[in-house]
C-alpha cells in the first residue's frame, strides 16, 4: 500500500497502519485486539446497531461504534477503559433484558455469541427486567425454525437473506419496543419466498433460528430395529463434521465418520459421492446431447436444492434450462430403494433411508412429490444436518476423533475424486467436464482456469472445447449472483452454454446445516477455503478421478440402467420442475 492510501492510528498504545476506508474494527483486528460484536457481518451487516463494539476515541464527544467508524490518521483509540467497559456491560444487560434466557435448553448453548459475551463481562444477574416483546414461534417450514423470543434484532439474518441471497423472506417489522424480524403479512416462513438455504441460521449469533430437527424420528427408528436402516453422507460432510469434535477446520474425517455412524447403529453406510458420480454420467450425457442436437441452452446444474426452489419461485420462465438430472442425494436414495433393494432381496418399503447433509434445504427436497418412486415411496426418508448428527453422536458417547477409520459399505462403496469435489463451488462443473471429455473421446481437459466476472466476484467464467465447439461456461455462488445470470437468460442475452449454480457462498462446505463458526473466527480464518481444500486433497489422493471410470458405476449401468439417459435412467434418475407460488392467501 502506498503511504497516500494509508492511515496510521494507535489502539491501546499499539500503532497500526491500515488502508484508507478501513474501520476502527478492521484496525483492531489487524492488531489482534478483541472488540466484541454481535450485529456485525463484514460487507453484509455493518450497521452499528448492537453497540457492543463501542470504543473511546480521544477528542470525540462520545463513544464510537468501531464497526462503522472510519479509522483516521493520528487517531488514538481505547477499547478497555473502566468507564467504557461498564457502559458495554450495561448495553449487554439491556440486550439480555428482553431475551429468552433458557440457555440450558437452547440449541446454541455453549456456541452462542451472546452467551460468550455474558461470560466475558462477568454478568451474574440482569438488573433490567421488564416486559417482553410479543413472541413468535414458527416451525411451518420443513427446513428452518424461528423463535423471536431469542431474537436480539441484530439484523444479520435479514441482510444475509436480502444481500447475499436476494430472497428477502424476512425483514424487520414495526418500530421501537414492537420491532421484530418477521415474514410479510405475518405468515409462516413456509409460505414466504424462503428457499430453506439456512444462511440465516449459520449467521445468527444466538438461537433465534435453527434447523428443523428430524433427530427424534431417527432415534426411534434406530432403537426399534423394525427396518433396514441405511445412511448416505454428502461430500462436504467429511470436511466439516470434525469441527464439532474439536478438530481443526478442514480436517478430513471420512473413515472416522463412517465408523461413528456404524457405532450408532446404521446397518449400512454409503457415500453420496457415488450418487454424484451417477449424476455426472446423466448430466454430462444430457449436456452433450443438448450441445449436439440443438437442445435448450444454457444448461444449468440441478443438484443444489435451495437453487431449485429459488428458480421455481423467482424464475419459472427458465425451468426448461435446468438439467433434469436429480440431485446426488435423490439419485443414491433411488438406487438404494431399487437396485440395492433387489441385490439384497429387501423390500423397498422395509428400507429406512437417511441422508447426512450439509444443507437444511435438503429437508424440503425429500418432500417433493415429483421425486417419489412409482410405488409412492420417498427415495430418502430423513435428512439430518451435520450439526444434528454431531449432537446425536455426542449423546451416545461417540467421539469421532477417537475412532479408527472404516470403509463405506458395498455394493455402493466406491466413489471417485470427481464425486468428492461436488461439495465446493466449481466442483460439479469440473466433474462434468472431466467425464464429458472421456465420453466424447476428446483429450482430457486440463484444469480449467476460471476468471471472476468484472461485474460480480461470485460469478466465474471460462471457455472450453466440448463436442467440437468452444463454449462459454460459468460457475455461480449465491442466489443474488444467480439472479443476475437468470435475468440475462430471461432476456435472451446469455452468452453461456453450461452454468453451475451453488446456493451458498463457497458451496456445500458452507451450507446451512454445517457447524456454526462465530463471526470473530471468520474474521481471522478463511474457513471456506480450508474446507474446500480438504475436498481437493481427497480428490487428488484418489486413483479414480473421473466418474465414468468408477467400477461400481459401470456395474450399475451394465446390470440395471443400461446406459446414461436410457429409458430406465430417465424414469428413475430424472425429474421435472414446477412453478411455486409465494405468499398464498391462507384458506
Amino acid at each position: 500500500m502506498s503511504e497516500n492510501n494509508c492511515v496510521t492510528l494507535t489502539i491501546d498504545d499499539k500503532e497500526v497502519t491500515v488502508k484508507k476506508g478501513s474501520t476502527i474494527l478492521d484496525a483492531a483486528r489487524k492488531l489482534d485486539i478483541d472488540i466484541p460484536t454481535l450485529c456485525f457481518l463484514k460487507d453484509i451487516n455493518e450497521v452499528g446497531a448492537c453497540r457492543m463494539c463501542l470504543v473511546e476515541v480521544e477528542g470525540a464527544r462520545g463513544y464510537l461504534a468501531a464497526c462503522v467508524a472510519p479509522a483516521e490518521d493520528g487517531m488514538i483509540v481505547r477499547t478497555n477503559t473502566p468507564k467504557l467497559l461498564d457502559t458495554k456491560k450495561t448495553v449487554l444487560e439491556l440486550i439480555l433484558s428482553s431475551h429468552e434466557k433458557k440457555c440450558l435448553t437452547c440449541i446454541r448453548n455453549q456456541n452462542c455469541e451472546l452467551q460468550k459475551l455474558a461470560e466475558k463481562f462477568g454478568l451474574e444477574d440482569i438488573e433490567f427486567e421488564g416486559e417482553y416483546p410479543e413472541k413468535c414461534f414458527d416451525d411451518s417450514s420443513s427446513c428452518i425454525v424461528r423463535n423471536t423470543a431469542k431474537c436480539i434484532l441484530c439484523k444479520r439474518c435479514v441482510n444475509v437473506c436480502k444481500k447475499v441471497q436476494k430472497v428477502a423472506a424476512i425483514s424487520t417489522m414495526n418500530r421501537g419496543f414492537k420491532s421484530k424480524v418477521g415474514v410479510a403479512l405475518d405468515m409462516g416462513i413456509k409460505d414466504s419466498t424462503c428457499v430453506g438455504c439456512g444462511q440465516c441460521v449459520i449467521n445468527c449469533p444466538v438461537g433465534a433460528l435453527s434447523e428443523k430437527s428430524n433427530i427424534k424420528e431417527l432415534e426411534e427408528m434406530l432403537s426399534s430395529h423394525k427396518k433396514h436402516i441405511v445412511i448416505q453422507t454428502a461430500p462436504a460432510t467429511r470436511a466439516t463434521i470434525g469441527e464439532e469434535f474439536g478438530e481443526k477446520i478442514g480436517t478430513l474425517m471420512t473413515g472416522k465418520m463412517v465408523s461413528g455412524l456404524k457405532a450408532l447403529g446404521f446397518d449400512k453406510v454409503f457415500d453420496t459421492d457415488i450418487g454424484a458420480d451417477v449424476t455426472i454420467m446423466e448430466e454430462a450425457t444430457e449436456l452433450i446431447d443438448r450441445l449436439s442436437n440443438g437442445g435448450k441452452l444454457p444448461m444449468i446444474t440441478s443438484c443444489s436444492s435451495g437453487w431449485i426452489t429459488f428458480a421455481e419461485k423467482f424464475y419459472p420462465e427458465i425451468l426448461d434450462h435446468l438439467s433434469t438430472t436429480k440431485s446426488p442425494m435423490e439419485i443414491l436414495g433411488t438406487i438404494i430403494k431399487t437396485y440395492y433393494a433387489k441385490q439384497m432381496k429387501i423390500k423397498p418399503e422395509d428400507i429406512y433411508s437417511v441422508a447426512l447433509m450439509p444443507c437444511s434445504a435438503k429437508k424440503a427436497e425429500i418432500e417433493r412429490e415429483n421425486l417419489l418412486l412409482e410405488n409412492g415411496l420417498k427415495p430418502v426418508d430423513n435428512v439430518v444436518t451435520v450439526r444434528e448428527m454431531s449432537r446425536l453422536l455426542k449423546k451416545h458417547n461417540i467421539d469421532l476423533s477417537k475412532l479408527e477409520e472404516s470403509n463405506f459399505d458395498s455394493p455402493l462403496g466406491i466413489a471417485t475424486g470427481a464425486g468428492h469435489i461436488f461439495g465446493r463451488t466449481g466442483g460439479v462443473m469440473e466433474a462434468a467436464l472431466r467425464s464429458a471429455a472421456v465420453m466424447l473421446k476428446e483429450p482430457a481437459l486440463s484444469k480449467v482456469e476460471f476468471k471472476p466476472s468484472k461485474e460480480n466476484q461470485n460469478i466465474k467464467e471460462a471457455k472450453v472445447m466440448i463436442a467440437g465447439k468452444e463454449i462459454n461456461i460459468a460457475v455461480v455462488q449465491t442466489l443474488k449472483a444467480a439472479s443476475e445470470i437468470m435475468d440475462e437468460i430471461s432476456s435472451g442475452d446469455s452468452k453461456y452454454s453450461f452454468i453451475e449454480v451453488m446456493t451458498c457462498p463457497g458451496g456445500c462446505v458452507n451450507g446451512g446445516g454445517q457447524p456454526i463458526i462465530p463471526e470473530s473466527v471468520k474474521a481471522k480464518t478463511d474457513y471456506i477455503k480450508l474446507r474446500s481444500s480438504a475436498l481437493n486433497k481427497a480428490d487428488e489422493k484418489e486413483n479414480l478421478r473421473v466418474s465414468i471410470d468408477n467400477p461400481d458405476v459401470q456395474k450399475l449401468y451394465k446390470d440395471f440402467f443400461g446406459k446414461p439417459n436410457s429409458e430406465k435412467a430417465e424414469k428413475l434418475l430424472h425429474t421435472h420442475y414446477t412453478k411455486q407460488d409465494c405468499y398464498c392467501t391462507k384458506k
